[in-house]
């Protein structure tokens, strides 16, 4: 963790909606002139597309375990780690991009499912915002989420995670459904012990809850819509959080535990902008009175009530 260069990270599996949480954060980045560099999860694979299909057949010719964009054996942990240590003492570090489609590769030059080069980070950022799989990773050889000052869970239940997924790969991504059923499998060994570790790491985390029947995942038409979900909200450490606020901010929302909200599905961007502005504002006044006086500064992650017009 880290005063002047803070870190805030979004993790959640692929599929959990962790890029449209990227843009709600984008939007308070940009109303409070907030200067962010960005980071995607997609950029710390090990392998491009073309080296990931040849991995992937040759652990299932060579009779391992299945082998995923989850687990350690496809991502470089180490380098991700080393990224957030760097950017925590010196506010820089370097990253590249991962090119999923034709109109992402396009500037680049490069063929898709490929990445670019590594470059530095632009110079003077207030903060670092990762959005990705391993925000919170852990491991006997890594510990990412230590180095993170506000670290945000996206979790949609089991079976609306899979049914985004399905709709997104298949949709925007050009994959069969055999397909994107068969990597749902071939990924869950890694999902298990690598993906739902991480939630217990997380300072908040944001579970969409559909109201709709979704219990065949594979056949399903359409996603639900907010409007069809609630989202449980729960804070790992509820010590500061002005829940009665909440409650009368939130219409329609009502605590299911001493640490957990839940709101109308409708309500879940409202509620991030109410809950997460105001830590935005604590890391950044903590960064600014660490550059006016001396002494160390501890960020106490915490909601409480706007006082800003």
């Amino acid at each position: 963790m880290s005063v002047k260069h803070p870190i805030i990270a979004v993790t959640g599996s692929s599929g959990a909606g962790t890029t449209t949480v990227q843009g709600a954060f984008a939007q308070i980045f940009r109303r409070e002139n907030v200067d962010a560099a960005f980071v995607e999860g997609d950029s710390f694979h090990r392998y491009d597309r073309v080296e990931m299909k040849k991995a992937i057949a040759e652990s299932e010719r060579d009779g391992r375990r299945a082998i995923s964009h989850f687990g350690p054996e496809t991502n470089l942990f180490e380098a991700l780690e080393g990224l957030f240590r760097q950017y925590g003492e010196t506010g820089g570090g370097n990253v590249r991009r991962y090119l999923h489609n034709d109109q992402e590769a396009a500037p680049y030059g490069l063929p898709p499912g490929t990445f670019t080069a590594w470059e530095a980070l632009p110079d003077g950022s207030d903060l670092l915002f990762y959005e990705g799989l391993h925000g919170g990773i852990v491991t006997d050889r890594v510990n990412v989420a230590r180095h993170v000052d506000l670290l945000i869970g996206v979790v949609p239940i089991i079976n609306l995670e899979w049914i985004q997924k399905i709709h997104r790969d298949t949709n925007l991504r050009g994959y069969s459904r055999e397909a994107v059923q068969d990597t749902i499998l071939r990924r869950m060994h890694d999902y298990v012990h690598f993906i739902c570790p991480q939630f217990t790491q997380t300072h908040i985390n944001f579970q969409r809850v559909p109201t709709v029947d979704t219990s065949n995942p594979f056949i399903a038409k359409d996603i639900p819509s907010l409007d069809e979900s609630f989202v449980v909200i729960r804070f790992r450490n509820p010590v500061g959080v002005d829940f009665p606020y909440l409650l009368t901010m939130i219409h329609d929302s009502f605590m299911s535990r001493p640490n957990n909200i839940v709101v109308p599905g409708g309500k879940m961007g409202l509620a991030m902008q109410l809950i997460v502005t105001p830590m935005i504002w604590r890391l950044m006044e903590d960064r600014k009175r660490l550059t006016t006086r001396a002494g160390p500064v501890e960020h106490a992650i915490g909601l409480v009530r706007p006082q800003r017009a």
